[in-house]
């Protein structure tokens, strides 16, 4: 295959944010290009946002059924390869089981579906389809992200006995959602949203980061979440008590309510030998500290980086790379899988690695569990998935 992968779109029209940010990410390599999409569910807005995209006529579609049935329908050497799903979470189930069983790869936002039935489904989908599905859990992209697990993978720290993951934003702190704000709309409604809101949004890709970096998974949680502002519908703050399968233990707090913070994720994660910290809000540098020398600060773009930490760096040390780069890396590392797919030969997987329907699944099985344990009177719950 000598050419750019073909991509659709399913949401993302001029009316949203992220999938701005999907196509930027997409088109940062060269690799991939937008060639149809059913931009919204509007059909104005849907075509308007084909023409500024400068997508051809006949193949901005107002539906995104008509659209995997008319891409499916054309010679494959014209027909998008892929479709990327980037609608609330309510509208990620249909499309994608719609999109495989059509015969297209999918990358799909994050949380994976509404509910853990439906993500089951997709998994099972994916499976008889043998077709690769991408999630995007964005900072997983990040360089220094990776290079954290691979030292953890590596020993290290040694054994991990702690882990501490925040995500804290404050941009729900008034009631926005009654305010004219459609992402705030959205989120707050279970009908759209899910079972939870702040954990849902923002406490998965905690939660992700924790089990990704770490290595290891959740078997227990006790969970509390909150209502802060008056008369929202959803939990918009939560902390969760953890415990892994090796016996370590930890706290994962999100919440949205924290007036004055944008999207400050951070998490720090201690073993025997000593711990790491990293920032999103300060991605370049991950901090290593010892329990009988002086911290260490590691940093993107530098030659000490392993393998799978300097494949996903774009940059000379001390130029910043942050959240497209790491949007970027993500949809990469997927297209670099689908070409070689394509063309009968293979990645290293362990270097050129992206999240997918396991990681979806844990994702969703995490929400239903802390409603769970939210709710019981036990508290502790078994992380049943």
């Amino acid at each position: 295959m000598n050419r750019k992968l073909r991509m659709g779109m399913i949401g993302g029209g001029n009316d949203a944010f992220i999938g701005a940010i999907h196509r930027l990410a997409a088109n940062m390599d060269g690799k991939i290009e937008l060639v149809c999409g059913a931009l919204s569910i509007n059909k104005d807005i849907a075509i308007e946002s084909g023409k500024s995209l400068f997508l051809a006529p006949e193949r901005t579609y107002t539906s995104y059924d008509e659209m995997l049935e008319k891409e499916a329908a054309l010679p494959e050497d014209v027909r998008m390869d892929f479709v990327t799903i980037v609608t609330p979470n309510f509208a990620h189930f249909a499309p994608a089981m719609m999109a495989l069983e059509k015969g297209f790869h999918v990358v799909i936002e994050k949380p994976i579906t509404l509910s853990l039935e439906e993500a089951i489904a997709l998994d099972q989908k994916v499976k008889e389809t043998g077709l690769v599905l991408c999630l995007t859990h964005t900072y997983t992209g990040y360089p220094m992200v990776k290079e954290a697990r691979n030292l953890i993978q590596s020993g290290k720290i040694g054994k991990v006995r702690k882990v501490y993951v925040e995500y804290r934003q404050g941009w729900l702190s008034r009631l926005s959602e009654r305010e004219g704000n459609a992402g705030a709309a959205w989120r707050t409604d279970a009908k759209k949203s899910g079972k939870s809101g702040v954990m849902g949004d923002i406490g998965t890709h905690a939660f992700n980061l924790a089990e990704y970096i770490s290595g290891l998974e959740v078997a227990e949680l006790c969970a509390n979440l909150n209502v802060v502002v008056e008369n929202r519908a959803l939990d918009d703050d939560g902390a969760v008590l953890l415990k892994f399968n090796s016996g370590a233990s930890g706290v994962l707090i999100a919440t949205q309510v924290a007036a004055g913070e944008e999207n400050n994720l951070s998490i720090r994660i201690y073993g025997e030998l000593g711990g790491i910290e990293w920032h999103q809000q300060e991605p370049n540098s991950l901090l290593l500290k010892w329990y009988d020398k002086p911290m260490e600060t590691l940093r993107a773009g530098s030659g000490y980086l392993s393998d799978i930490g300097r494949h996903n760096c774009r940059t000379p040390g001390g130029h910043p790379e942050g959240y497209l780069e790491a949007f970027a890396n993500i949809y990469r590392n997927f297209s670099l899988t689908l070409a070689a797919r394509i063309n009968g030969t293979s990645v290293n997987a362990d270097v050129v690695e992206f999240p997918s329907v396991k990681e979806g699944i844990r994702g969703m099985a995490f929400i239903e569990n802390v409603v769970k344990s939210n709710e019981s009177s036990e508290k502790w719950v078994k992380y049943e998935v």
